[in-house]
């Protein structure tokens, strides 16, 4: 049997460097399971993973995507995932924004209260001291034609 060598297999990829990329996970692939599409004869994962690629028994188009998603580490779950993760978030935070507005609006509306108690108070005292004067004006101004009566009648 001939040694398979990457002058075998550099005319099916443009660079020797995605040559060397493909293989070696193909090799990975060998190793952890996935069956081989030529004969072992005894060879090792990276020997076979060559002879495949020179043989080709799987296309190259196949291979680089199998390369792709090997190192894609973003999914399209994963990415459907954050999208309803940041639509949770976002929901949230409107509930949040709105649960904080009633809060300052009932706030804002305790102080109004506060204020025009407050305003209440002091004008009803201030009634009650016109009362008051407004009373001892009165008294005194009866009790002033009440002299004055008197007088007039001595």
């Amino acid at each position: 049997m001939a040694r398979i060598t990457v002058e075998d297999c550099i005319d099916k990829f443009p660079s020797r460097f995605e040559l060397v990329l493909v293989a070696s996970q193909r090799a990975r692939k060998l190793h952890s399971g996935d069956e081989p599409t030529v004969e072992k004869d005894n060879d090792k994962n990276t020997v076979i993973a060559l002879r495949e690629i020179a043989d080709s028994t799987l296309t190259v188009a196949e291979m680089k995507e199998n390369l792709i998603q090997e190192f894609q580490k973003v999914t399209l779950s994963d990415e459907e995932e954050e999208i309803t993760e940041l639509d949770t978030f976002d929901q949230k935070t409107r509930e949040i924004k709105k649960i904080q507005s009633q809060f300052e609006e009932t706030e804002i509306e305790n102080e109004i209260k506060e204020f025009v108690s407050s305003e209440d108070s002091s004008i009803k005292e201030q009634y009650e001291i016109n009362d008051g004067l407004n009373d001892g004006l009165e008294e005194s101004a009866v009790s002033d034609e009440i002299e004055e009566n008197t007088q007039a009648l001595e």
